[in-house]
């Protein structure tokens, strides 16, 4: 007998006959004897929905009471399952995060969990039951409901599996496991049968939706055995560990990100400091800054230009131009048509050539490269979004022969 945390997605659990379905494969699991915790996300598009009806009462809620709001979404997914199961006889009992005891920071709308409670839940599995938790939320340190962002469900999940030491965690998504691609873009991607915890991390990161990046960075810490599989067709999926057998791949994905903007800083004076000034004020206003470019031009002047996440760009533009005078920049362009394409793979390093096949893929659909950033195991490049889809089918063919 084995502890097995599964968490199904929105998708998943988006109508009743979806519900039941998710019941079966929980069912399933239960009866063959195992302890089973289940994490749920909201239903379908709920969470979009719950947002659309706050923006209908005040355009700019303030944080606290958004999340309040939203947390209800995985209460309702949670109570429905549950009632899934009861009529299924099953014994189960539905618990929010608050009543887990999943405590979190005080950063609405993005918290981060600080420690996760597990005498209830011990309680509760002590008496055979099923335990459904609402994924996505917790409670900060005045009791106030917090949620975790998007794709924060499967932190919860995770978070869980770690605190209960359980044996597996199981992603239960609307793909059959984690592709050389998103199969919806490319339908000749080929399902991973194993992915190291930094490759899913930096796929995760770079816009591969199928699992959450902090998710991947809780698992790999905690050595979580964590599962990518598939809700619908009762197949193996993709397991994500530190280490792989498959020694012989050089990439394991090629990512695509459009959350992207990119911002330009044009007539800076080309002295020390320039950047560090430009990069604390952004730091100041908490934006993340990705892949950074600067070009020297004429009379002693230099640009810089990077990119920052879309919900980002205003904020970062107005922190830079109440600071125009400190830093010194005559002009800012700001765009938002742009895409960041990213190839991934552990192998990479010690591959020469894999940078020169990325670009030949790129020539040969005729796509401008605007920025490049590369690590150890990642290259990507900004391109225009509307070469997004023929880039990725490029890159694919050229390192996967389909």
């Amino acid at each position: 007998m084995a502890l097995i945390v599964q968490k199904f997605g929105g998708s998943s659990v988006a109508d009743a006959e979806k519900i039941r379905r998710v019941a079966g494969i929980i069912a399933d699991t239960y009866c063959e004897g195992h302890d089973v915790v289940v994490v749920l996300s909201a239903q379908g598009d709920t969470t979009d929905e719950l947002i659309e009806k706050a923006r209908e009462i005040n355009p700019k809620p303030s944080k606290r009471e958004l999340d309040m709001l939203l947390s209800t979404g995985e209460q309702i997914s949670i109570s429905l399952c549950a009632m899934a199961l009861e009529k299924l006889g099953l014994p189960v009992i539905s618990l929010t995060g608050w009543q887990v005891g999943i405590k979190t920071n005080s950063n609405y709308g993005n918290a981060r969990i600080k420690s996760v409670g597990t005498e209830r839940l011990r309680m509760e599995l002590d008496q055979r039951k099923i335990v459904i938790v609402a994924g996505f939320q917790g409670t900060n340190k005045f009791d106030d409901i917090t949620t975790l962002g998007r794709g924060g469900s499967d932190t919860t999940a995770v978070a869980l599996a770690a605190a209960l030491h359980a044996d597996l965690c199981q992603i239960y998504t609307d793909v059959e496991g984690v592709y050389t691609a998103d199969p919806r873009i490319i339908p000749s991607a080929i399902k991973l049968d194993e992915i190291t915890f930094d490759e899913m991390l930096e796929l995760a990161s770079l816009g591969a939706q199928v699992l959450h990046n902090r998710s991947v960075e809780m698992a790999k810490r905690y050595g979580v055995n964590l599962e990518v599989l598939s809700s619908y067709v009762r197949k193996p999926g993709t397991k994500v560990k530190e280490v792989t057998n498959m020694e012989d791949t050089k990439i394991s994905g090629v990512a695509k990100d459009s959350d992207i903007a990119r911002i330009a800083l044009i007539g800076l004076k080309d002295e020390p400091g320039t950047a560090f000034k430009i990069f604390r004020v952004l730091a100041k206003s908490n934006i993340n800054v990705d892949i950074i470019l600067q070009s020297v031009g004429g009379d002693d002047t230099k640009e810089i230009s990077f990119t920052v996440a879309k919900a980002d760009m205003d904020a970062a533009v107005q922190a830079l131009n109440e600071n125009k005078a400190v830093l010194g920049f005559k002009d800012i362009d700001v765009s938002d048509k742009f895409c960041k394409i990213s190839i991934v793979g552990a192998g990479m390093i010690k591959s020469p050539g894999i940078a020169a096949r990325m670009f030949e893929a790129l020539y040969e659909a005729n796509v401008n490269i605007h920025m490049i950033s590369t690590s150890e195991i990642k290259i990507s490049v900004l391109i225009d979004v509307e070469h997004a889809e023929m880039a990725m089918q490029s890159i694919h063919k050229k390192f996967f022969g389909v």
